[in-house]
């Protein structure tokens, strides 16, 4: 008896569904379409039955979130509350969106990458602190390591610093488009993804905070629903994939410390888009790019224990502005004025107001 009369028909069957699985291409994304619907100059409505949502699980999500808002599921306009034609500042939610426009300048060579230095474009950043801010990259000030201000060296260390971020917007828009930061606001996704309202980098006027992103509801969502499309709208690919991929997949490591509390020269008369050099401590393991990404942190704690490990959000004040981004079930959410405060709250926490919001998502999503 040779040893191929040895193996059982069984035996041959398992081994052989084993070696065909390991050799199938990776499963495609949940809900994932060859023709998705993009919207035009208005979102196409269709009612949340139509597709796979509970209004009734929306409206709770509604009462909960307050303010005003929007879901678009399938690429359709399925559930509103509030005002969506109001145009208002969404605070720190805007920092995906310069992010966003790095990448263009990126793509269009106008930087080489995101590991260039800033100090090409800002010299300024050569003369103080003995030089060592010269070594600032793009990738720093996207991951809130710049360390600008303080005295720890360029990607030592975390800071959420509000300093960094005008530096970020001024340094870009004067310096590498060298045109009126709204300019390229239209140009690059106002115009294509065509905004329904009117959006703007002076919320608050030219003089106050400039960078302060003013926008409505349904367009934050075309910007969501662009990223969530890695960069196509219709059938064409305005911002090539991989710049996509790396704002969602450059996260900042779970051990990356704090800064030390020792203070640094800034440029003179820097100012702020809005916030402190260091307004939380929350942040590794959790942020890429300036997006909030479920990840977990050196504890073990993920940012947002009952949503999908692939929700990533768009966050200001605490989460009373945002634009979630939920791939694996072809959901967007987005509000602004709302009564959701609590992100520095949410690592670990079931609790938290941001979870109690994502559970209801979750629960409004029938198929």
């Amino acid at each position: 008896m040779n040893v191929r009369e040895n193996i059982s028909m069984p035996a041959i069957f398992f081994v052989s569904l084993f070696l065909t699985a390991l050799f199938l291409p990776p499963a495609q994304p949940l809900f994932s379409d060859p023709s998705p619907i993009f919207p035009g100059e208005e979102w196409e409505a269709r009612e949340p039955q139509a597709v796979g949502l509970n209004r009734e699980k929306l409206d709770a999500l509604r009462d909960f979130v307050g303010g005003r808002g929007c879901v678009i599921r399938h690429g359709c306009l399925a559930y509103s509350w509030g005002d969506q034609s109001v145009s208002r500042d969404v605070a720190s939610a805007f920092k995906p969106v310069l992010s966003t426009l790095l990448c263009f300048a990126i793509q269009e060579g106008k930087i080489t990458g995101p590991d260039e230095c800033v100090a090409r474009f800002e010299p300024r950043l050569k003369e103080i602190n003995h030089g060592k801010d010269a070594a600032m990259t793009w990738r720093h000030l996207a991951s809130q390591t710049a360390c600008y201000g303080w005295a720890e060296d360029p990607g030592a260390a975390w800071a959420y610093n509000d300093y960094a971020l005008a530096l970020y917007y001024d340094t870009l828009m004067n310096k590498v488009f060298q045109m009126h930061a709204d300019r390229a606001l239209r140009h690059y996704l106002a115009d294509p993804l065509q905004f329904q309202d009117a959006s703007t980098f002076e919320a608050f006027g030219p003089k106050d905070r400039p960078g302060r992103l003013a926008l409505s509801v349904r367009d934050f969502a075309r910007f969501g629903y662009f990223i969530l499309h890695k960069g196509r709208w219709r059938d064409k690919q305005l911002l090539q994939e991989k710049y996509v991929d790396m704002m969602l997949n450059s996260i900042v490591p779970p051990e990356t410390p704090g800064v030390g509390g020792k203070e640094a020269d800034m440029i003179p008369n820097q100012r702020s888009i809005g916030g402190s050099k260091n307004i939380t401590p929350i942040g590794p393991g959790f942020y890429s790019f300036n997006w909030w990404l479920n990840g977990v942190d050196r504890h073990g704690n993920r940012l947002y224990i009952d949503a999908p490990p692939d929700a990533f959000v768009a966050s200001g004040h605490g989460g009373l502005r945002a634009v979630w981004i939920i791939p694996s079930l072809d959901l967007i959410v987005s509000w602004n004025d709302a009564k959701i405060d609590d992100h520095d709250a949410s690592p670990g926490n079931p609790d938290s107001k941001h979870n109690q919001a994502l559970i209801l998502m979750k629960k409004a999503v029938l198929k």
